[in-house]
């Protein structure tokens, strides 16, 4: 069994391996996906309607869309090009502005009034919808679909929706979409949304002709272009839902590229669509009704598409004189966790919360953040939030603190008989560990208890580098000074004397002066514990805050400072604890030996290290 030395080295190499994964794959990804990316290839047409059911046939097929100008190839046209080539209805609520295409009687423009690509209030605001024909078309739609052989005409992408009633989609101001298929049929889109993100599409089908028809309701999100990610595991972007006893589905874009035919899912409510990072397109059927889900991709013009849809499973029968309903929804919007929260108590919807990636630790993470918005509102700041979250991590964990605490200063205590054991059996590194334990065990002393504090944290840590990464709360909230984003690193860096000199240093040296404290605070905190009496380990102590200075200089800022503020508040908790057990803290005295290399292994000569009498 290896020795307690042996353990703690473990620890530390595997922490290191871990963390510097993400600095120096995990994050360079994402910079060579955000700077060297092609640029996104034309865009064909797409239109689609699920068609999962082999006995079911459904209204498009891929690449028998419509949207673009004639004469005009696919993907060339820009987004107000793309736009004005069909007939629209205005969209206008206090979050959303856009219009719905009445050529195909779809959503598929939409702009998020609330929230800037930039930091800079006079950024563009966030685009989220765009219709075929322009480089990043994305869109939703519904309609019905009928059995092969019916001759049953329904809407398709290609159907010019007549508009009644108001002129603009807003709150209380719904708009009805209206088209006659020349065979009895009326098709009616009843199309309301609210002061946020949910739209409600009623659909209803009047039978005015003398044969019983059968329609099967469908609803999709499609997506022209794969979207570039952030590529950190941390945070899921793709397609997802859920999908009855399945649970939650997170897929890939390249898991529907490697696929060899959809993949679907039966289930009874539940909702499915593509998320990215902050934003969310999902359709959510009626929560009583059986559907199939499918997530898959194909080829349009040489691009890769996405789609997510349903199918509904039973049809609604239309006897001659009958009318038809069939009611869904679609969120598309930011994931503003109150409002997802919300819409899911509100309708009904099955696990609607996990449209956020609160991940494996969603029972730290979100309370966690809860705690964060609590402080939030109380001070309007989400730094000082952290803060204050900060101080009572620290009270939670206080008992155990103490218990390491004082395990450290017995350890400091031994650092002269550790220094003789040394000495002793400098030639026989078996007899100096043993030596050692039994020291250990007879004054009934761990050398590992110092890293309990930090071990149980790290859930912590993690869920609340989850909340800052994830929530778009965070996005663009600033903190004081320079630090306008605390979702994203610290903007400065040491290497151009935190911008005096005109010059952008490569990513690798931008440490700003938040990592900076925390590197100062942590390589603090060292001096105040013993001193590893194996050289090799102190050496790796010694350089630990060097290397995390690195490492947390890539990390959001929120985050740095949360490590920063933690660090402090141990050296006070530490420093007290430590003079309370008798032990001679000469922090001055250890900085100062540390910054004029006045040791060689991180150790105090055996007088100074003496406790007081």
């Amino acid at each position: 069994m290896a020795d307690n030395k042996q353990f703690l080295l473990a620890i530390v190499l595997s922490a290191l391996v871990i963390l510097g994964w993400q600095y120096f794959i995990g994050v360079p990804h994402m910079e060579q996906q955000r700077v060297d990316a092609p640029q996104e290839q034309q865009a064909d047409r797409q239109s689609g309607a699920p068609s999962s059911s082999p006995s079911v046939t459904t209204p498009g097929a891929p690449g028998t869309g419509v949207g673009a100008a004639a004469g005009s190839a696919p993907g060339t046209l820009t987004r107000d090009q793309a736009l004005a080539a069909s007939p629209r209805v205005q969209i206008d609520t206090p979050s959303l502005t856009g219009s719905i295409n009445l050529k195909g009687g779809r959503l598929d423009d939409l702009r998020l009034k609330r929230y800037h690509e930039t930091v800079e209030p006079t950024s563009p605001i966030i685009t989220l919808l765009s219709p075929e024909g322009s480089s990043d078309a994305y869109w939703t739609d519904q309609g019905w679909a009928v059995t092969p052989g019916s001759g049953i005409t329904v809407p398709t992408s290609d159907t010019v929706w007549t508009a009644e009633g108001n002129g603009t989609l807003a709150p209380n101001a719904p708009v009805t979409l209206v088209y006659d298929n020349g065979q009895g049929l009326i098709f009616r889109r009843i199309i309301s949304v609210d002061d946020d993100y949910m739209f409600t599409v009623r659909q209803e089908v009047v039978n005015n002709g003398s044969q019983t028809v059968q329609l099967y309701p469908y609803a999709l999100v499609s997506r022209i272009g794969t979207p570039h990610t952030a590529g950190f595991y941390i945070l899921h972007e793709g397609p997802l839902g859920v999908l009855g006893e399945d649970g939650l589905i997170e897929l890939h874009y390249k898991d529907l590229l490697e696929a060899e035919k959809p993949i679907s899912h039966q289930a009874t409510g539940g909702w499915l669509g593509i998320t990215d990072k902050y934003w969310a397109v999902t359709v959510i059927p009626d929560q009583q009704s059986q559907i199939e889900g499918r997530f898959f991709s194909h080829k349009v013009g040489g691009r890769e598409a996405y789609q997510s849809d349903f199918l509904g499973k039973t049809p609604v029968s239309l006897a001659p004189g009958a009318t038809g309903t069939y009611q869904s929804r679609v969120f598309a919007g930011a994931k503003v966790v109150n409002i997802v929260d919300r819409y899911g108590h509100e309708y009904g919807i099955d696990r609607f919360d996990l449209l956020i990636d609160w991940g494996w630790f969603y029972f730290i993470t979100k309370p966690l953040f809860s705690l964060l918005e609590f402080f939030h509102r109380i001070f309007g700041n989400f730094g000082v939030a952290i803060l204050i979250t900060t101080v009572l991590v620290k009270l939670v964990f206080f008992p155990l603190a103490n218990k390491s605490y004082k395990s450290m200063s017995v350890m400091k205590k031994l650092q002269p008989e550790l220094l003789k054991i040394r000495e002793r059996y400098a030639d026989d590194r078996m007899k100096q560990q043993e030596a050692m334990m039994a020291l250990y065990k007879k004054e009934k002393v761990s050398p590992v208890s110092g890293c309990l504090p930090i071990v149980v944290q790290i859930p912590v840590f993690f869920a609340l580098y989850k909340v800052l990464f994830v929530t778009i709360e965070m996005r663009h909230a600033p903190f004081f000074g320079w630090i306008k984003d605390l979702s994203a690193p610290d903007p400065t860096t040491i290497f151009n004397l935190f911008g005096l000199i005109p010059w952008t240093p490569p990513h690798m040296l931008m440490v700003g002066a938040w990592p900076i404290i925390m590197g100062i605070t942590q390589w603090v905190q060292m001096r105040l514990n013993p001193a590893p009496p194996d050289p090799v380990q102190a050496k790796i102590f010694n350089w630990m805050p060097v290397f995390f200075t690195f490492l947390l200089a890539s990390f959001p800022a929120g985050l740095v400072i949360y490590w920063s503020w933690n660090n402090l508040l141990s050296v006070l908790q530490q420093y007290v604890i430590m003079r309370r057990q008798g032990v001679d803290v000469d922090l001055l005295g250890n900085m100062r030996d540390a910054l004029t290399f006045g040791k060689k292994d991180g150790s105090k000569p055996e007088a100074e290290s003496e406790p007081k009498s």
